[in-house]
């Protein structure tokens, strides 16, 4: 067997590995690439092989990054299956042609205001390109075995991220992988854990929060202290979230506030349609997560969700106090980027980040001090507060990530670190090699390894 990582590697996103197996090509993930410019540029350059020798693809859940490409795979000539779990399906269903809309429309205001240097600018792929990759997914259930042929099978397991996330096993002749994808937290809010696995020849391993443990402060004291304070200014407290986990994470927080009266009965919109859609896939959902049916209604209803665009320019220019919530969540793309044009000049206000800033993105930028962020090609100055809730994550830390792997029987031959940063990666393989003793291995872009 071979293994070749396209992706998240030194970086947390463009997460693809190439799996070559007595003559099939099975391609696990296929993400898009985020954050710097050199690391946007790989969506553009030519892939690794001819897109129509894949056999097959196994995405691990629907985050951008790990399902964004597809639809790029799909117009370049990839005529195989694409399976998932049907949470997974039901969310890219929403996500794949957002992400199209998203670059027509950021290559259409490009156009219109000339800021990019290719003329004309074109996008990546186009909604219709993302309707017809969404239309291509197979589900299957969690623990369901499929068999790829030539004696290569996977399952998918729940991985606890987001709704429908999983860890994917595949099994042949040779041995037996396994992708932890993004892995959950055994305490989420509302994902139920990761599932234990006891055995693997091979482990694929995320390693985003490698360095870091999650705050031990209770998040739900955090966040009201914050949405007060800015209430008490009279601003409004944006929060770029993703749209698919976050976004519902966070409107389920802000009604047990409410419902609790640690906060007043400040106005909360959600501008993201794909947020309230993915919202009421989790409502269809039920029995994957720990929320009740009432529950999920009561989530859906503390916010009005804004729809259309002239709303979406109504809301930038409405004064606070008000609490918004909009995509995307490191600030890359979509309508937060019009709020932050008219919220970060304005020291009332307050910008909220609530996860993982990728190296290369606005959150970033702004985290580290920018006095100004760049957006839509002219320098908008921060003077808002920036804040940011790190225990909110979806993804395990270090001390969850082990606890996690301790369920192991034996070690894995190797295990291979990947989606991490560099300081990160590197803290877990010390971490991992010190307290389990396991052989560990980070990846270059583009390696190929051989799993005998």
């Amino acid at each position: 067997m071979k293994l070749t990582f396209l992706g998240a590697t030194g970086t947390v996103t463009g997460s693809k590995y190439l799996l070559e197996a007595d003559g099939r090509r099975t391609l696990i993930d296929c993400g898009l690439f985020q954050g710097f410019k050199q690391l946007r540029l790989r969506n553009r350059a030519p892939f690794f092989i001819e897109p129509g020798r894949i056999d097959a693809v196994v995405l691990s859940h629907a985050h951008i990054d790990h399902s964004g490409y597809l639809p790029l795979l799909i117009k370049n000539g990839f005529t195989g299956k694409v399976y998932c779990t049907s949470g997974t399906r039901d969310l890219c269903a929403i996500m794949l042609p957002d992400s199209g809309h998203l670059q027509e429309e950021e290559a259409e205001y490009a156009n219109k205001h000339g800021y990019s240097k290719h003329h004309p600018a074109l996008p990546l792929y186009t909604k219709k390109d993302g309707e017809r990759a969404s239309a291509r997914l197979t589900s299957v259930a969690f623990e369901h075995e499929i068999d790829l042929g030539e004696g290569l099978r996977f399952k998918l397991s729940p991985a606890g991220h987001i709704l429908g996330a999983a860890l994917v096993t595949l099994k042949n002749r040779h041995g037996t992988l396994l992708f932890s994808g993004d892995l959950g937290r055994p305490r989420n809010l509302i994902m139920y854990p990761p599932a234990i696995v006891r055995h693997a020849d091979f482990l694929i391993l995320e390693s985003t929060y490698g360095d870091r443990r999650h705050e031990q402060t209770d998040p739900q004291t955090a966040l009201a202290e914050i949405v007060n304070r800015t209430v008490a200014r009279g601003g409004v407290l944006l929060i770029p979230a993703f749209a698919v986990g976050r976004a519902q994470s966070l409107l389920y927080r802000i009604h047990l506030l409410k419902e609790s009266g640690a906060i007043g009965d400040v106005p909360v919109f959600l501008n993201s349609p794909m947020a309230a859609e993915a919202t009421r896939v989790l409502q269809r959902h039920c029995g994957e997560h720990r929320l009740t049916p009432a529950q999920c209604v009561a989530m859906g209803n503390v916010a009005r969700v804004i729809a259309s665009m002239e709303e979406s320019v109504w809301l930038a220019g409405r004064p606070g106090p008000a609490i918004i919530i909009s995509a995307s969540g490191m600030a890359t793309g979509g309508r937060v980027l019009h709020h932050l044009k008219a919220l970060a000049p304005d020291e009332h206000n307050t910008v909220l980040f609530v996860g993982f800033q990728a190296g290369g993105t606005r959150g970033a930028a702004m985290l580290a001090g920018a006095e100004a962020i760049k957006i839509h090609g002219e320098y908008v100055p921060v003077r808002a507060e920036v804040a940011i809730l790190n225990n909110l994550s979806a993804h395990a830390d270090y001390a969850e990530t082990l606890e996690w792997l301790r369920h192991f029987q034996a070690p894995p031959r190797r295990t291979f670190l990947v989606h991490g940063e560099p300081p990160a990666a590197d803290a877990l393989r010390r971490r991992i090699e010190e307290q389990l003793r396991w052989p560990i291995h980070i990846p270059e872009y583009r390696e190929c390894v051989e799993l005998n």
